[in-house]
C-alpha cells in the first residue's frame, strides 16, 4: 500500500498543537513508578505522553493483574471518558521519567470540535489502536506463549519502523513480560535464555533485539 503525502503540507505535529492548547491542559512532569490514575477513580481527562512511558494495568476480581500495554512518546491514553465511561478501568503508571499534557474532558471535546487536524490525528490513532487491540486478541487466542513474548519484544524495539538492524529496549522486567503475554515469568526466563542462546537477543544493561527474532514469530 502507497503511502500519499502531500509535500507542500510539513506533517502535524501533536506537540506543537498541545502547546498551543490553553485552559483545560496541563503538563505532568512524572517521574518512575508515578501513578497518574487507578482502576475505579473518575474518568475526566485525557493524557497524552509528551516523553517517556507509560504501563497500563488491569487488575480482576480475584485480584490477578495484567499488563495491558507499554505506551510511548506520541501515545494517548485515558481516552476512553470521551464514549462516556464513568471511571477508569485500568491503572496507568509511568515506567519511566516522563513527561505528560492532561486534557479536561471537556476542553478535549471542544479541541476535537474546532480543530478539524487534530480530530483527524486523533482519530487516526485511536483506529490503529483498535487495530493493535484485535492483532493482541488473535496473539493471545492463537500463538503459543513464546511466540507471544517474541512478539511483544519485536513491538517494543520498534521492529520495521526504522533503519536500525539491531533495536534497543530499555530495561523491563521480566515480570511485566509475564503480565503482558499472560505467563509465568519462569516460563519468560526460560524463552528469554532460548532466545539469547540462538542469537535472536543479547543483553548486557540494555536488550538488542535482532530482526532474526522473527523466526520464531513466522515459524509454525
Amino acid at each position: 500500500m502507497t503511502r500519499v503525502t502531500r509535500a507542500q503540507t510539513p506533517p502535524f505535529n501533536p506537540h506543537t498543537f498541545l502547546s498551543e492548547v490553553g485552559r483545560g491542559k496541563t503538563i505532568l512532569p512524572s517521574p518512575n513508578k508515578h501513578t497518574i490514575f487507578s482502576q475505579g477513580d473518575a474518568a475526566d481527562a485525557v493524557f497524552y505522553i509528551q516523553a517517556g512511558k507509560v504501563k497500563l494495568t488491569v487488575v480482576s476480581e480475584q485480584g490477578k493483574e495484567a499488563v495491558v500495554a507499554i505506551l510511548e512518546e506520541g501515545a494517548f491514553f485515558g481516552e476512553s471518558c470521551l464514549a462516556g465511561h464513568k471511571v477508569r478501568t485500568a491503572t496507568a503508571t509511568t515506567v519511566e521519567d516522563s513527561s505528560l499534557v492532561r486534557i479536561d474532558k471537556d476542553a478535549m471535546i471542544q479541541v476535537l470540535h474546532d480543530k478539524a487536524e487534530f480530530a483527524q490525528l486523533f482519530t487516526a490513532y485511536l483506529l490503529a489502536h483498535t487495530i493493535r487491540i484485535e492483532e493482541d486478541l488473535v496473539d493471545h487466542l492463537f500463538n503459543s506463549s513464546e511466540k507471544r513474548l517474541a512478539r511483544v519484544l519485536l513491538l517494543l524495539a520498534h521492529f520495521g519502523k526504522d533503519d536500525k538492524p539491531e533495536p534497543v529496549i530499555a530495561k523491563i522486567s521480566q515480570e511485566t513480560l509475564a503480565e503482558m503475554i499472560g505467563t509465568t515469568r519462569s516460563r519468560v526466563s526460560f524463552f528469554m535464555n532460548k532466545f539469547r542462546k540462538l542469537g535472536f537477543i543479547d543483553y548486557n544493561g540494555e536488550m538488542h533485539v535482532h530482526s532474526s527474532l522473527l523466526n520464531v514469530v513466522l515459524h509454525d
